[in-house]
């Protein structure tokens, strides 16, 4: 369901990261576990992958050889036969640990008996979404939450402005005017929640529906910068924070209090404390919160120190 995208190595951005998903029938997804985390572990592979009865979801990263020895054990099986997945390159590690998680959901809207592999919207490639989201009869929705969409979006695109993917469903049920225009364009960073989104739509009577594929990473890795009809960076569920056009790591730094992305000119705000808080989350917090993100960046500090890294957090 993703594009498989092929970058050269750069002896600047030696990790090589790969984001996948597969929806399809596991009932055996429990007993994959194990093995699959065991593999990560003795190939230096790091990030989280998601298991259920309804597929896999998840990235990871490493070095070439290692992430291209778990994608080969992902193939072997053969539910995920047809597994696609999208790469792209890190200067550092972009994760902490490895992570194999057994999930009811791949990805969480929290709608029962919403299958993409019965339903769902029209997959548009990123060379035909520019026409798609100029026509005048075209509404545009962004699936992401508010804090992924604080930092880029699509030049004319609705933001839902959710919390989670869960608030999603409610939200197209309590705004009847999506129905005055006859087609509904939407896309998510990498292609999955859109599976889901668009499934919904057309289960809400939605007829013509359709979604970025690949997602914005497949977007900002062909489409030419000059031509695009993105606005901003792609937030990215690793230690890169984001990503620009040409999968280029961006520019932002993750408040580790609250896990927004925030600017440079952020850093700059009297209430950006590292580790502690951030203009996002300042008065959210309380002080006895930033004593304790205060131990917690202390502890940070002193395994910083020692050569380590405190993941504890």
């Amino acid at each position: 369901m993703t594009d498989t995208l092929t970058q050269p190595t750069s002896a600047t951005s030696p990790f090589l990261v790969a984001a996948l998903y597969h929806f399809v029938s596991v009932p055996r997804f429990e007993s994959l576990r194990e093995p699959l985390q065991t593999l990560c572990e003795e190939n230096g592979v790091k990030g989280t992958l998601l298991l259920a009865h309804e597929g896999i979801n998840g990235t990871i990263g490493g070095p070439d050889a290692g992430v291209r020895t778990v994608l080969a054990f992902l193939r072997a099986q053969p539910e995920f036969a047809a597994l696609e997945h999208k790469e792209s390159r890190a200067s550092k590690m972009p994760f902490l640990r490895m992570k194999v998680k057994l999930k009811k959901e791949i990805v969480t809207m929290g709608v029962e008996n919403i299958d993409p592999n019965k339903v769902v919207g029209t997959y548009v490639a990123p060379q035909d979404w520019n026409a798609l989201i100029s026509d005048p009869d075209t509404i545009v929705i962004d699936t992401r939450n508010d804090y992924e969409t604080a930092i880029g979006i699509f030049r004319g695109a609705v933001d839902p402005n959710t919390k989670t993917f869960r608030e999603f469903p409610d939200w197209v049920r309590n705004n009847t005017g999506l129905h005055n225009k006859p087609k509904i364009a939407m896309y998510c960073t990498g292609g999955i929640r859109c599976e889901k989104a668009t499934a919904f739509m057309k289960e809400q009577g939605f007829d013509e529906v359709y979604h970025l594929k690949g997602g914005i990473l497949k977007y900002l890795e062909e489409i030419p910068q000059e031509e695009s009809l993105w606005d901003g960076a792609c937030f990215v569920f690793d230690e890169r924070v984001s990503v620009e056009h040409g999968l280029k790591e961006g520019e932002h730094k993750l408040c580790h209090a609250c896990r927004n992305p925030i600017t440079a000119e952020e850093i700059t705000s009297p209430h950006y404390e590292e580790g502690v808080s951030c203009s996002n989350c300042y008065h959210t917090r309380s002080e006895d919160d930033r004593l304790r993100y205060r131990q917690r960046q202390h502890q940070i500090a002193l395994a910083k120190k020692r050569g380590q890294k405190h993941i504890g957090t």
